[in-house]
C-alpha cells in the first residue's frame, strides 16, 4: 500500500462489475485501493483508523439477512470505535431501517446504490477534506469478569465513548502497557470484586505505574450497603457506580468524570 492518507479499504459482501468500477475510479482519483470480501468484521477491525476512508458496499439482501447485518453492524462498530472515516452505499429503501437499528450509521455519508461515480468522487474528496479537528470520543476501559455486564455496559454507552473491554485484573494492566500514547485510555470503569487479582490489588498496581497512575478509577460493585461502600472508597477511587445502576446515571457519571 502507498501512504495513509491515500489508502482506501472497499469492504463487501460479494464482488461485482460496479465494484470493479468503484475500484477503477478511486485508481484514477490516485489512491491505493484493497478490496475486502472474507473475514469483514476482523478486516474492518484492523484496518479501522490506520487508513483513509472505509468504503463500505452493502449488498441488496441486506436487510433478509440476518448474519450480513451483524457483521454490518460490527464493521460500524469497528470503524466508530476508531473515529475510521467511512461511506456507506446501500440500497435507498433500506436506508432508515438499517439507521433504526444500527445508529452509528448515521455519523457516515450514505450513498445510494446504484452510485454515481461522479457523487461518489465528490464525496469521497469532501470526507477526506474535513479537518481532523472533529469531535474524537473519550476512550473508556470496562474491567470485569463478567462479559455480560460488561457488554450490556458497552452498548449503553458506545454511542458517546470508544469502549474497550477485558475480563481480568492482569489483562487490564497489559492493555494499558501497551496502549500507544495518542490511543490512551481515559477512564476505567474497574470490577471491584474479581477472581486472582481482584480490584483493589488492580487500583494499587495502576497507582505506581507511571503511565497509568494519572488515569481516573471508577469502582464497579454489587454491594451498596454503607459499610461495602465505605470500605471501596477508602482505596480513594475517582468513584463507584452501583451495578444495579441505570444506563442513565452511568452516562450521568461518566459525564461528569469526563468533562
Amino acid at each position: 500500500m502507498g501512504e495513509t492518507g491515500k489508502e482506501i479499504a472497499i469492504l463487501l459482501f460479494q464482488y461485482s462489475i460496479v465494484v470493479k468500477g468503484i475500484e477503477r475510479k478511486l485508481s484514477d482519483m490516485e489512491f491505493s485501493v484493497t478490496t475486502v470480501t472474507e473475514h469483514l468484521e476482523d478486516e474492518a477491525r484492523r484496518l479501522a483508523g490506520r487508513i483513509a476512508l472505509f468504503i463500505l458496499y452493502l449488498p441488496a439482501d441486506i436487510m433478509d439477512d440476518p448474519l450480513k447485518k451483524k457483521k454490518l453492524h460490527l464493521m460500524v462498530e469497528a470503524a466508530a470505535s476508531r473515529n475510521q472515516k467511512m461511506i456507506v452505499i446501500g440500497e435507498a429503501k433500506y436506508h432508515e431501517d438499517l439507521l433504526s437499528e444500527i445508529p452509528d450509521l448515521r455519523n457516515y455519508n450514505w450513498l445510494n446504490r446504484p452510485v454515481d461515480m461522479k457523487v461518489l468522487e465528490t464525496t469521497v474528496t469532501e470526507e477526506l477534506e474535513k479537518t481532523e479537528t472533529a469531535f474524537v470520543k473519550r476512550r473508556i476501559l470496562i474491567v470485569d469478569d463478567d462479559p455480560s455486564y460488561a457488554k450490556m455496559v458497552r452498548e449503553w454507552i458506545k454511542e458517546k465513548y470508544r469502549v474497550d473491554i477485558v475480563t481480568a485484573g492482569m489483562q487490564a494492566i497489559t492493555f494499558l502497557l501497551k496502549v500507544p500514547e495518542d490511543e490512551k485510555v481515559d477512564l476505567i470503569l474497574l470490577d471491584y470484586e474479581m477472581p486472582v487479582v481482584d480490584g483493589p490489588q488492580v487500583l494499587q498496581m495502576l497507582r505506581q505505574e507511571e503511565a497509568t497512575a494519572h488515569i481516573p478509577v471508577i469502582f464497579l460493585t454489587g454491594i451498596g450497603t454503607k459499610e461495602a461502600v465505605s470500605r471501596v472508597m477508602s482505596l480513594k477511587p475517582d468513584g463507584y457506580i452501583l451495578k444495579s445502576t441505570t444506563k442513565a446515571d452511568i452516562l450521568e457519571t461518566l459525564g461528569k468524570k469526563l468533562k
